[in-house]
């Protein structure tokens, strides 16, 4: 349902910061698919999710959702299909807004067919505060609050249920649990895997954990220099260790993985 083929990027080209951030990256992932990309940093993993939400055009290859060529679509239209999180809890609300002004704003955006003004209807607000109450946070009685005054990782959770309020084709998932203390964290991801496996929604998720890579989701991914060097699943994955995770990593790209932030994770 994701076809990437042979995508590049250079950004700055022709001047001392050039920086080849995707070279020639192939990528095919199948409906419901939830793959867990790590790699270290200037690996290519945001910069893949960019590429694929349409941060920017690639300066080569494609890029076909649901058969469906998006290479040159804008950013605002294929967020109408494409879900996105961020590392910042910070980022994909509005803080002066209520949960129920985000929430609207995220469902009218997201469905087809919709006027971006249109009204809320009360069956609407119903929706909000029953998806809410899935998320076990007490958001549903706060409906009528600024978000601004929420935790971080309450409005996290807020944002993944933003993003998937109208079912997307594909969920992109940037570290978003990376700035959350653990026991919030673990929350998130047990909210992420419980909406993704719910709705069966294909989603990218970059990852600085190790352990996390090979247990969550269906396939791991391993990006150096702006290419996937490893894409493991099924019986190979399940039975695959972190340590031989550094092993293939070093088989596929000549030299060992570098990365303290990710060699240091649980």
């Amino acid at each position: 349902m994701l076809r990437i083929e042979n995508i590049s990027k250079t950004f700055n080209p022709g001047t001392v910061n050039e920086k080849t951030a995707l070279d020639r990256l192939s990528l095919h992932l199948r409906p419901g698919d939830f793959a867990s990309i790590i790699g270290s940093n200037g690996a290519g993993k945001s910069t893949l999710l960019g590429a694929i939400a349409g941060s920017f055009i690639v300066d080569s290859g494609s890029i076909v959702l649901d058969g469906t060529d998006i290479t040159f679509t804008p950013d605002h239209r294929r967020s109408r299909s494409i879900g996105r999180l961020f590392q910042d809890p910070l980022r994909g609300t509005a803080p002066s807004m209520t949960i129920e002004e985000n929430l609207a704003l995220a469902y009218l955006r997201s469905s087809e067919g919709t006027a971006p003004f249109s009204r809320i209807r009360k069956k609407d607000k119903e929706l909000f505060a029953q998806r809410l109450k899935l998320l076990g946070m007490g958001l549903e009685d706060r409906m009528r609050q600024p978000v601004g005054l929420l935790s971080g990782g309450q409005r996290q959770a807020l944002t993944l249920l933003m993003a998937t309020l109208v079912t997307p084709k594909l969920l992109l998932l940037d570290e978003h649990t990376a700035a959350l203390d653990p026991g919030t964290a673990e929350k998130v991801l047990e909210l992420t895997r419980t909406i993704v496996a719910e709705h069966q929604i294909a989603c990218l998720m970059v990852t600085h954990n190790m352990k996390q890579a090979l247990e969550l989701g269906n396939r791991t991914l391993m990006m150096a220099d702006g290419r996937i060097v490893l894409d493991v699943s099924g019986q190979e994955r399940a039975g695959m260790t972190v340590d031989d995770l550094l092993r293939r990593f070093k088989a596929g790209t000549g030299h060992d993985l570098d990365n303290d932030r990710i060699l240091l994770s649980d």
